[in-house]
């Protein structure tokens, strides 16, 4: 691990935890094979279903929250909470996905999650 940058920032910022310089994205969420800056393989990481319950956790949370603290100051029409509420779901749920995503995949490698793996 290089050293002078934290493994977890770099995660959430989208880049490679082991150099801090290389991407860790192909696209929106597919993971690169290796990382262009210092050819570390982050093909090994498998973040799997993990980002998306933690982005639907705290999403669900502060949505719901919003939405029912709406309801009760302001009395809207149901209208108005479809209109705001549901796409501010999706926008909340589609922003947090990619670096919640980083995160847990540097936090495997920061924690040498690979190392621990039994493939019989």
């Amino acid at each position: 691990m290089a050293t002078g940058h934290n493994p977890l920032m770099a995660g959430l910022a989208g880049r490679c935890p082991n150099c801090g310089e290389g991407h860790l994205f192909e696209g929106f969420l597919t993971v690169s094979p290796r990382c262009e800056a210092c050819g570390y393989d982050l093909a090994r990481g498998d973040s799997g279903d993990g980002p998306a319950v933690f982005v639907i956790m705290i999403a669900g949370f502060l949505v719901a929250f919003a939405a029912l603290f709406t309801e009760f100051t302001i009395h809207p029409p149901i209208w108005v909470h479809l209109v705001v509420w549901l796409p501010l779901t999706v926008v909340v749920c589609v922003g947090m996905l990619r670096p919640m995503k980083g995160l847990m995949l540097a936090a495997q490698f920061a924690n040498r999650a690979s190392e621990a793996r039994n493939d019989d």
